[in-house]
């Protein structure tokens, strides 16, 4: 199941809170892309919320995962403050070396 597998890689995430929130943003948007199209958004999104919410308080991005989801169900409607993560060098060939 796709939940499953964005809640695995969010739990992965060691990192400050600016990367937890843009892993958690991605992670919505990659559970928001994986809903069929006829499926009931606010159940999904509830459904969602109570898989992840107990990962939430050791992994900072399914908690940013899990503010996105109440966000997206509120009534009325309001734009969610999300985007793609801004692109920079992560250290390329040095780096991966340095891994092994």
């Amino acid at each position: 199941m796709a939940l499953d597998r964005i809640l695995h890689r969010l739990q992965l995430r060691h990192t400050g809170h600016c990367r937890a929130t843009e892993f958690g943003q991605l992670g919505f948007m990659e559970w928001l892309g994986s809903l069929p199209a006829d499926s009931d958004y606010h159940h999904q999104a509830m459904t969602a919320y109570q898989k992840a919410l107990p990962l939430s308080p050791i992994a900072p991005a399914v908690a940013v995962f899990c503010d996105l989801l109440v966000a997206s169900t509120r009534m009325p409607p309001q734009p969610l403050d999300i985007s793609l993560p801004a692109s920079h060098r992560r250290g390329g060939a040095r780096a991966r070396r340095m891994l092994h």
